[in-house]
């Protein structure tokens, strides 16, 4: 399998054919996009950050420090972990297309979930 099997998108980017197993990440159904022109396989809520500690970030770059801590602990949690299990599991090792609608490419749960999900598939042997 590729070094790193997990890699985010936008969702107002359109799908590829190397996207793999396209996987939703926002508790919230992205703004301005249709329910049939969305593309993707799974929708995990379950590993979006919490609705307290998304209402508390904000998408403010002031609070990324402290949302990219507290996020990273929520994806520690055992039925995280289990749920990463799960999308690998569906993936059956394509790779996985993390798709998302912030718009900060800099600061957003997608890049933490990518960084969470890929230490993931070290420590499982899947990457």
């Amino acid at each position: 399998m590729m070094k790193s099997p997990v890699r985010i998108k936008r969702v107002y980017e359109a799908p590829s054919d190397t996207d793999g197993l396209r996987v939703f990440i926002d508790r919230l159904w992205p703004r301005g996009v249709s329910k049939g022109a969305f593309e993707y396989d799974l929708w995990c809520k379950d590993l979006a950050p919490s609705p307290a500690l998304r209402a508390w970030f904000g998408h403010k770059p002031e609070h990324w420090d402290g949302f990219r801590r507290d996020y990273d602990a929520e994806l520690r949690d055992e039925r995280a972990q289990a749920r990463m299990g799960e999308v690998f599991a569906a993936a059956e090792g394509r790779r996985i297309t993390l798709v998302f609608g912030a718009k900060d490419p800099e600061h957003n749960h997608a890049l933490i979930l990518a960084d969470a999900m890929n230490d993931y598939a070290r420590r499982h042997r899947l990457a």
